[in-house]
């Protein structure tokens, strides 16, 4: 006489399915000394809803026969998360987060704010899931389901793509050291400017700008630079949006 499932919240509310023979006119689904609500019955199966319990229980089924043989139900304890990372990503999302905490063994589903993704369980005690597309940028609350029920309490902030809008001053020497004022749009998790293939040591400002210093040229040669931001919502290019130039010979 199986049982599915045969594990659920300790608050109870799981519905479970009880299939056998002889189940017909079932009178009393007993979790332990608890009874179940019986809420769908036929000669081979009964359906109910857990009443609230803790550990493992012996399940039994009554009817005008007498009393079945008892099915272990195993009570669930609700997820507890202690951590997420990374906590910011693309709004088009696709990036892989880690959740730590405890009881994560049975998660079925981990919820970024209104979207869902299904987890890969790693132990108990650690998941790790790809985010779902966010409705916009900004912060979500996330929750982690599992067979005990669902917990949430942690935050993901979704991130829009950064662009760049203009540069100020955008040419100078090949030596480098130019102050450089870029302008655009979601600078404030901005992880690094590259002018060519060189980083450049910056400071964000606000989410519209960026202050930056230009790396001399690898060569010390002029000519035009490509300029790259990039941030936890991802990469925009200038394409030779600064031109270094030539210092004065005599």
């Amino acid at each position: 006489m199986p049982i599915s499932p045969n594990q659920g919240s300790t608050g109870g509310g799981t519905t479970v399915t009880i299939t056998g023979t002889s189940l017909g006119g079932a009178t009393a689904v007993r979790f332990g000394t608890k009874t179940a609500t019986i809420t769908a019955n036929t000669p081979t199966s009964v359906t109910v809803t857990s009443p609230s319990g803790t550990g493992t229980v012996p399940v039994t089924v009554t009817t005008p026969g007498g009393t079945s043989n008892p099915l272990s139900f195993f009570y669930v304890g609700a997820p507890f998360k202690s951590s997420l990372s990374p906590v910011t990503g693309v709004t088009a999302g696709g990036n892989t987060v880690t959740i730590n905490g405890t009881g994560l063994t049975t998660a079925t589903a981990v919820h970024f704010g209104a979207a869902t993704a299904t987890p890969t369980v790693v132990n108990d005690g650690q998941l790790t899931v790809a985010v779902p597309a966010g409705a916009a940028a900004g912060p979500v609350g996330v929750s982690v389901t599992t067979a005990g029920g669902t917990n949430n309490g942690l935050s993901y902030t979704y991130v829009d793509v950064p662009t760049i809008g203009t540069l100020n001053p955008n040419s100078g020497p090949a030596s480098g050291g130019t102050v450089v004022t870029i302008t655009g749009t979601n600078f404030s998790t901005t992880q690094s400017v590259v002018f060519g293939a060189t980083p450049a040591p910056f400071s964000v400002i606000n989410d519209t700008t960026l202050s930056v210093v230009t790396p001399p040229t690898p060569d010390g040669s002029p000519g035009p630079a490509d300029v790259t931001v990039t941030t936890s919502g991802g990469s925009d290019t200038e394409v030779a949006g600064f031109t270094y130039v030539a210092g004065p010979g005599i």
